[in-house]
C-alpha cells in the first residue's frame, strides 16, 4: 500500500497502522470477557485467539485491552480489502437507512440485481451467466449441488482429498477431515467421492498424471453417468493453500464436458481479489460452469453466491432456490461497494504487490531454518508448510508443534496467524490487501523470532 494510502486508513477512524502491545496477551479486559464468554457461549463457537476485538481498521485489530493486532487472517479471508473499509461502511450506513430487508424472491431490489451483473462480468467465462445470492459459503456449496443434480438429473458428487466445503451436514461429507468439523455429527449425506487431488510438494506427480489418477479414480468408484459434478477448489483453503500442478485443473474441466459433469469451481476463498485476479480460476484459465463466492465479497457482511452458465442455473424450476436472509439489501449494497474498491483502487495490484513483499521474505527464512518445507500460493493467499527437522527433501513428515508455537508466540506479539493443513502443519497469510509492507515486513520479524526461539 501507498504511503499516502496507508496515512488516509489511519487517519479515517484513527487507528495507527502499526503492531503496538500494552498489556500482557490476552489482558484482563479480554480475560474477564472471556469468563463471562464461557458461561453462556455453546463450547463447540471455541476461539483460537482469546482477545475481544473493540475495533478494527485497514489491516489492524484493536482489543478491548487497548492492543493493536496485525491481522494476517482477515477474519478467514473475509476483509480483503480492510477492516471498515470507508466504501463499504458509507454504503452499507446509507443502506440501513432505505430498506434493511426486502426478501427478493418476494418484493425485489435493485442492489441484488446489480451484485448478479457484477458476478456475471467478473467471473470467468465468455458466456451468459445467471446468480443466486444465499447468505453463507456452505449455502453456495449446497445450491451449487443443489443446482448441478437437477440440470443434469443426476446424483453423485465428487470432491478433493484436502477439501473444505463447510459445516452444514452435506457440506461435512464433503470434508477431507472429520475433527474438528464432523466428529460425531453424522449420519451425513450420501453419494459424496473424495477423489485424490493434485499436491505437488508431495506427490511429486505433473498436472497430467495427477488427473489421470483423478479420473481413474473417478471412472472406476462413480461412474461418469452417475456424477453430477465435480466440487474443486482451484486453490485449497483450509486444507493448506494446495496450488494444483500446471494442467491438473483444466484436464478435469475437459473430462467434466466430455462426459456432462457439471465443473464446480468453490471460489470461497480463494475469490474476489485475494489471489490477483477476480477469481483464482483465471490464474489456471479455467472457465468453470458454476463458481462459488463468498467470505471477500461483501466486505464482512454475510453474503454468497453462485454464479454460473445460464442454461444450468435456469434448471431449478422457480420457487427452487432462495431464502430468507439471502441477498439481503444491506450486503449487496456491500458487495457493490467491494466491486467498485477493486476498480478504483486496483486492488487486483494491492494483492500482487503483498506477494512480492511476502514471498522473498518467506524463501529467505526457507533457506534458513529446514522445518521450512514448502512456500506456495498466490497474492495475497500464501502458506508455509512446516516439516520436522531434517524431513524436507526427503519424508517431509509433518511438523504440527512448530506451527502452533509459532501462532502462539505471533499472538503473544501481536500477530494474527492463522494455520490449516489436513496435520495442521501450515501457516497460512491472508492478509486484507490494505495492509503495508512496513506491517507485512514487521510481522516476518515477529515469526524470525519465533522460529529463532524452538
Amino acid at each position: 500500500m501507498t504511503d499516502t494510502l496507508a496515512s488516509a486508513v489511519s487517519a479515517t477512524v484513527g487507528v495507527p497502522q502499526e503492531r503496538r502491545v500494552i498489556t500482557a496477551i490476552p489482558g484482563p479486559k479480554s480475560l474477564a470477557l472471556h469468563e463471562r464468554r464461557n458461561k453462556v457461549v455453546a463450547s463447540g463457537a471455541a476461539s483460537g485467539f482469546p482477545i475481544y476485538v473493540d475495533h478494527a481498521h485497514g489491516g489492524i485489530l484493536v482489543d478491548v485491552d487497548g492492543n493493536q493486532f496485525i491481522d494476517l487472517g482477515s477474519g478467514i479471508g473475509v476483509t480483503t480489502i480492510g477492516h471498515t473499509h470507508d466504501g463499504v461502511v458509507a454504503a452499507a450506513s446509507r443502506q440501513v437507512g432505505e430498506l434493511t430487508h426486502g426478501l427478493f424472491t418476494i418484493t425485489p431490489y435493485e442492489g441484488y440485481v446489480q451484485v448478479a451483473e457484477l458476478l456475471a462480468k467478473h467471473t470467468p467465462g465468455n458466456f451468459a451467466k445467471k446468480t443466486v445470492l444465499v447468505n453463507s459459503g456452505a449455502e453456495a456449496v449446497e445450491n451449487g449441488v443443489k443446482i448441478a443434480r437437477k440440470y443434469t438429473g443426476r446424483r453423485a458428487v465428487a470432491v478433493l482429498d484436502h477439501a473444505f466445503h463447510g459445516r452444514t451436514n452435506l457440506t461435512m461429507a464433503m470434508n477431507y477431515k472429520a475433527m474438528p468439523y464432523g466428529l460425531g455429527f453424522g449420519p451425513f449425506a450420501s453419494d459424496i467421492h473424495h477423489a485424490p487431488n493434485s499436491y505437488p510438494y508431495h506427490d511429486g506427480l505433473s498436472g497430467a498424471e495427477a488427473a489421470e489418477r483423478t479420473i481413474a479414480f473417478l471412472e472406476k468408484t462413480v461412474g461418469a453417468s452417475d456424477l453430477a459434478c465435480i466440487v474443486a477448489e482451484p486453490i485449497q483453503g483450509e486444507g493448506g493453500f494446495m496450488v494444483p500442478a500446471d494442467g491438473y485443473l483444466n484436464a478435469l474441466q475437459e473430462w467434466c464436458t466430455k462426459n456432462g459433469v457439471v465443473f464446480i469451481a468453490d471460489e470461497i476463498q480463494a475469490g474476489m481479489a485475494r489471489t490477483g485476479k477476480y477469481f483464482a480460476s483465471e490464474h489456471f484459465g479455467l472457465e468453470p460452469d458454476l463458481v462459488l463466492s463468498a467470505k471477500g465479497i461483501a466486505g464482512g457482511l454475510p453474503l454468497a453466491a453462485v454464479t454460473g452458465r445460464a442454461e444450468i442455473m435456469d434448471a431449478a424450476h422457480p420457487g427452487g432456490l432462495g431464502g430468507t436472509f439471502g441477498g439481503n439489501p444491506v450486503s449487496t449494497a456491500a458487495a457493490v461497494a467491494v466491486f467498485e474498491a477493486i476498480e478504483r483502487d486496483n486492488l487486483l495490484a494491492e494483492a500482487v504487490r503483498i506477494e512480492n513483499t511476502l514471498r522473498p521474505q518467506l524463501e529467505r527464512l526457507k533457506s534458513k531454518y529446514d522445518i521450512i518445507g514448502d512456500i506456495r500460493g498466490k497474492g495475497a493467499m500464501i502458506a508455509i508448510e512446516f516439516v520436522q527437522p531434517g524431513t524436507g527433501a526427503t519424508s517431509k513428515l509433518p511438523n504440527a508443534q512448530a506451527v502452533a508455537s509459532i501462532s502462539k508466540f505471533a499472538f503473544e506479539h501481536g500477530v494474527i496467524l492463522l494455520t490449516a493443513g489436513t496435520y495442521g502443519n501450515v501457516i497460512r497469510f491472508l492478509p486484507s490487501l490494505a495492509v503495508s509492507d512496513e506491517l507485512l515486513l514487521d510481522s516476518i520479524g515477529v515469526i524470525e523470532e519465533a522460529l529463532s526461539a524452538l
